[in-house]
């Protein structure tokens, strides 16, 4: 028996090391992001530049590949794309799927690789106007001075990538590379796949590009040497075109979207104003997240906030504490949802990058807009049943009136009231007005609020107003 032991022995440790190499062998796919850089650039094509990035960084993407076919566009959105790319931590491709002229050219040079298909074309990256025309000669030298730094700053360590880019955006710019001119003064540098693949040097270098590929499928094969990964493309959709239009608007859609819930909590309830109100915000907040502003996290804060409002005119009537509690909630939230902040990035780096600027203007507008509204209602709103049901919203401090605007002369005219029993004309938050055998009184409730069409009874009487209670 002993001698078959170390057979044994040998057979059980083969067992276990065959089961420990199957199961090291089943790997996690790589997880690859594809966003399309397509036609002319705007920002549609910076939002979903924005949201695929950020997006990458939660889902812990293995790959970002840029499919760029585009003329060019816009330089300042331009800009605001290659800083997106620039805060991205993870390996980038760019590839040239037939062109990346101007704006596009940029884009590619901020990435780790710049692949071409057979046909790509880059370069011919002057700046121009939106409308494509040239610029005035002032401004043409400090934006191509400035870019070419900036292309500078970015290419370092990328071989000739520098150089490259320069001579595409300065067609006073001499490329000339060991000895050898590749573009002459006077012209724009444009490469096609194969002049960007060519090599200088000992060992070479290739000009710009990293490789070719027929297509993107060709693409991963060579650069992850498996078809073990999963593919996840985003598209420019409508609801990007919306989202432009959107933050256009955003200060008019905040100030109508506060008045209205500020009417509705006069009005002590939930009906059409609330409902537009809420609803405004909410394409507020949209246009942030399709932007690529936020994630899904402010809209955990915004539906916390209304659920506190609706508590609040619904319900418990706290004297206001739970809806204001809601409507800052709601506010800090639309904040969030308009400021550009990155997955992991101290809130400290953003407050430092000015991140915050644009939506504390943003959202300080439409708070202005909302109280001049308030002010312009409250003081040429026909008198009427609006008119009758909003509550002035600071403490009542002068005589009890009537519907018709004569003060009462002392309490003694009043005294009368104590003990009778009217209907809550507006709600008591915890002031309002009241209505006794058909007279419309100021009113005041000492705990806790009342409702619209509640029935009081008058205790007393307070700064010749009434003070009253639920029945």
């Amino acid at each position: 028996m002993r001698k078959w032991l170390p057979l044994v022995v040998f057979a059980v440790a083969l067992f276990a090391t065959k089961s420990t190499c199957g199961s090291v062998v089943a790997l996690p796919a790589k997880q690859v992001v594809v966003i399309p850089i397509q036609e002319e650039i705007g920002k549609p094509t910076l939002f979903i530049l924005r949201r695929g990035l950020k997006e990458a960084i939660e889902h812990k993407a293995d790959l970002v590949v840029l499919d760029l076919k585009t003329p060019g566009g816009q330089i300042d959105v331009t800009l605001e794309m290659i800083e997106a790319l620039e805060k991205y931590p993870g390996p980038t491709i760019a590839y040239v799927n037939d062109e990346a002229m101007s704006a596009g050219a940029f884009i590619s040079a901020v990435t780790q690789e710049i692949w071409f298909s057979p046909k790509g074309v880059i370069g011919a990256a002057a700046p121009v106007t939106s409308t494509g025309q040239d610029v005035d000669s002032t401004m043409k030298q400090k934006l191509v001075s400035y870019l070419k730094a900036r292309m500078r700053s970015i290419s370092e360590g990328k071989g000739y990538r520098g150089q490259v880019v320069s001579a595409m955006i300065d067609s006073e710019n001499e490329l000339k590379i060991l000895g050898q001119v590749i573009k002459n003064k006077g012209e724009l540098l444009s490469l096609t796949a194969t002049e960007a693949m060519k090599s200088y040097g000992e060992p070479g270098t290739h000009l710009l590009g990293a490789g070719i590929a027929n297509d993107l499928a060709s693409l991963l094969n060579q650069k992850l040497g498996t078809t073990n990964y999963v593919v996840t493309r985003l598209e420019v959709t409508w609801s990007e075109h919306l989202a432009v239009i959107l933050n256009r608007i955003a200060p008019v859609l905040l100030g109508l979207g506060l008045l209205g819930l500020f009417i509705e909590f006069k009005l002590g309830g939930f009906g059409v104003f609330g409902v537009v109100g809420a609803g405004l915000l909410a394409l507020v907040f949209l246009g942030g997240f399709v932007s690529g502003l936020s994630g899904h996290e402010p809209a955990l804060f915004f539906g916390l906030g209304l659920l506190l409002f609706l508590m609040e005119v619904l319900f418990f009537h706290s004297a206001g504490f739970l809806g204001i509690l809601g409507l800052m909630s709601m506010l800090g939230a639309l904040l969030w949802s308009m400021t550009d902040l990155w997955p992991n990035e101290p809130i400290t780096v953003a407050w430092s990058a000015d991140a915050f600027i644009h939506p504390i203007v943003t959202l300080s507008w439409g708070i202005i807009l909302a109280f001049v509204l308030a002010l312009f209602l409250l003081r040429y709103l026909p008198k009427g049943w609006l008119w009758d049901r909003l509550i002035l919203g600071e403490t009542i401090s002068g005589s009890a009136q009537t519907a018709g605007g004569v003060p009462q002369s002392n309490h003694q005219s009043l005294d009368r009231l104590i003990g009778h029993v009217g209907i809550a004309t507006t709600a008591l938050r915890p002031a309002g007005y009241i209505e006794i055998q058909g007279t419309r009184y100021e009113a005041v409730v000492d705990m806790g609020s009342v409702g619209l069409g509640s029935s009081v009874v008058v205790t007393g009487l307070r700064d010749f107003s009434l003070v009253v209670k639920p029945v």
